[in-house]
């Protein structure tokens, strides 16, 4: 934390790292990441660094879920006071370009796509059956916005008892002061945010989930020229 008014006893804990990460994807869908939707904004920096992450969570063989926005006509319905309130939300139609998850990132076959209409990555979804499943203890969060759905995922996150970790560099949001003003209050109450490298390095040394099934993590999976391998962008 940087700000005074939270330079005091009893704010800005570490809550730390456990064995059982997950990496979750955030809304990075090509109405979030392209300028030209009314959602857009300039995240190719967020974009790179998610990347990364991806590329390192299936080396280490770490589950990988991504979330999109998307409405179909009932759905509409459902979220009427949600897209009163942010119109732009009504260009997310179901099967529209805008929903797809952007290709820079190419889930796998075998990570989940999650589909949602508010904005925390567990309400609605079944994103918390998937974690318990699977053991997980620590859900590293990344994506869009930083203000929006990032935050109330990582509300959720804590109140379901998971440790919420977020790298700085893999959040974003198309307005710079509510990004730092939100990063600053999850330092502060809700998850630790931390640098994009401290995070590789979690995933490096992180317990080996490799025996569990329907993940990626395979031997020599992070040699160069694998799949899951590093790459540059």
């Amino acid at each position: 934390m940087k700000a005074k008014d939270w330079d005091r006893p009893g704010f800005g804990g570490r809550i730390g790292y456990g064995n059982r990460p997950a990496l979750l994807v955030v809304d990075v869908t090509v109405g979030f990441t392209s300028p030209e939707s009314p959602l857009g904004a300039d995240v190719e920096s967020v974009v790179t660094a998610i990347r990364k992450l991806i590329d390192r969570a299936r080396c280490r063989g770490v589950p990988v879920i991504f979330t999109a926005v998307a409405y179909t006509d009932a759905d509409l319905v459902t979220a009427a006071l949600f897209t009163r309130k942010v119109p732009a939300l009504l260009s997310l139609k179901a099967g529209s370009s805008w929903t797809q998850v952007d290709p820079r990132l190419e889930p796998r076959p075998d990570e989940p796509v999650l589909v949602k209409l508010y904005a925390s990555a567990f309400f609605g979804t079944p994103l918390l059956p998937i974690l318990v499943a699977r053991k997980v203890d620590t859900l590293i969060v990344t994506g869009l916005t930083t203000s929006g759905c990032v935050r109330a995922t990582v509300v959720d996150a804590l109140q379901h008892g998971y440790a919420p970790i977020v790298p700085r560099e893999a959040v974003g949001d198309r307005n710079p002061a509510a990004h730092e003003a939100n990063l600053l209050d999850i330092d502060a109450k809700y998850g630790d945010v931390v640098g994009l490298d401290e995070v590789l390095a979690y995933l490096d040394r992180s317990a080996d989930n490799r025996d569990q099934p329907g993940l990626t993590g395979l031997p020599g999976a992070c040699l160069p020229g694998h799949p899951g391998a590093s790459r540059s962008y």
